[in-house]
Formats: C-alpha cells, sequence, structure tokens
C-alpha cells in the first residue's frame, strides 16, 4: 500500500489521524516526517505538522502476495488461507482451490518445493524466524499414515526375510517419519544412507 499524507497541528494529532484513515494501531504503521511544522510566532504564520504514513508490512501479508504472484504465473486460481502463531514463530499456510494435485506434485515434491522457496522469502525479508508450512487437502497428515503403514510393512518384511529393506529417497521429513514409527520396535532398527536429494532409509534386523 503506499503512503498516505496527513497535516495536522501537532504530531500526534497527524499520527492519530493517520491511524484512523488506516485502520491500525500504532505498532503496525510506519511514519514518516515530512514537515516538522511550526508554532509561529502567538499563531501568526503557524505551519502544520505533515507526515507520511503506511501499514507495515507483515510477514503473514508479504507471504500471501509472495504465493499469491506465483500461482498467477502458474494460471492457477488459490484461495490461501493463513494461520500465524506468534508463540512458536510459525505461519501455517493451507491452499484451496482446483487442481491441488500440480501443487502436490509427486510425493509432495512440488509442495515441498513451493515450502522451500516461501520459508527462504520470509527469511529473507523478515527479522524474526518464522517457520512457514505449506499443505493443502491435508497432503501432510495423509502422506504420514502412509509412510507409518509402509514402515511397519517394511518391518515386518524385514522379519520375516532377515534381510535388510532400503527404502526409496525421501525428504527429511518423511525419513524422520520412519524413524519415528519403528524407533520403538524390539526387532527392527533404521537408518539414513546417502546424500540428498538420494538419502534414504534403511531398516534392518537389531544386532541379538
Amino acid at each position: 500500500m503506499d503512503f498516505i499524507e496527513v497535516s495536522a497541528k501537532t504530531y500526534d494529532e497527524a499520527v492519530t489521524e493517520a491511524l484512523i484513515q488506516l485502520g491500525v494501531t500504532s505498532d503496525q504503521v510506519e511514519i514518516e516526517v515530512i514537515d516538522k511544522g511550526s508554532s509561529g510566532f502567538l499563531g501568526i504564520g503557524a505551519k502544520p505538522v505533515k507526515i507520511k504514513a503506511k501499514k507495515k508490512i507483515t510477514a503473514d501479508g508479504y507471504l500471501k502476495k509472495f504465493l499469491t504472484d506465483i500461482f498467477e504465473a502458474m494460471n492457477m486460481n488459490v484461495e490461501i488461507v493463513i494461520q500465524v502463531n506468534e508463540e512458536n514463530h510459525s505461519i501455517q499456510v493451507d491452499l484451496q482451490g482446483d487442481e491441488m494435485g500440480i501443487l502436490i506434485g509427486k510425493r509432495g515434491q512440488t509442495l515441498d518445493s513451493l515450502q522451500l522457496l516461501a520459508n527462504n522469502a520470509v527469511h529473507k525479508n523478515f527479522e524474526t524466524y518464522y517457520k512457514v508450512k505449506l499443505d493443502t487437502e491435508n497432503y501432510r497428515v495423509r502422506r504420514k499414515e502412509t509412510l507409518e503403514n509402509l514402515a511397519k510393512n517394511i518391518a515386518y518384511k524385514v522379519k520375516r526375510t532377515k534381510r535388510p529393506v532400503a527404502l526409496e529417497p525421501m525428504n527429511p521429513f518423511e525419513r524422520r517419519v520412519i524413524h519415528s514409527a519403528l524407533q520403538n520396535d524390539r526387532y527392527v532398527i533404521t537408518h539414513s544412507e546417502g546424500e540428498d536429494p538420494f538419502r534414504h532409509v534403511v531398516v534392518s534386523l537389531k544386532r541379538q
């Protein structure tokens, strides 16, 4: 949003008027003094204070504009729902619309790439650290459940064949799901091998 210009007898009055016009509180506005004004002599020749004011750009506002520009470039109509948790400095973004499969991509790779871009954009432009999480159609939860079931099936295979099994390459989040799902298993152990983007989990029997 562009600056608005406000004139008043005093600085405080000018700021108050700017806050009313912008519909924000004092911590949500940027102020620039154009003219400090003067009281004149006995009120004669007095000049008003002039300021410029605009709303501060918030992390969620910036992020919404950033993602909107991306989706417009992709010719996609996407509704962006953002929730900010200031307590743990996280921003949850839910993407809604048609053809969300395009944004998810193969095994969530497109969604992960968008999430990485969003995190980098916010970290570059704001001093406060925010962790941005992108999701659509509850994909993250569904993917987690799929991976947990996969982990249990692989563990059963390892116990039956007594041979280690290497899973397909996964991102850090997915590897953590596998490790977590099997961490309390009495008979198998997990570890990661390789370098990204080919790093993968190996499930093997524990040494008895």
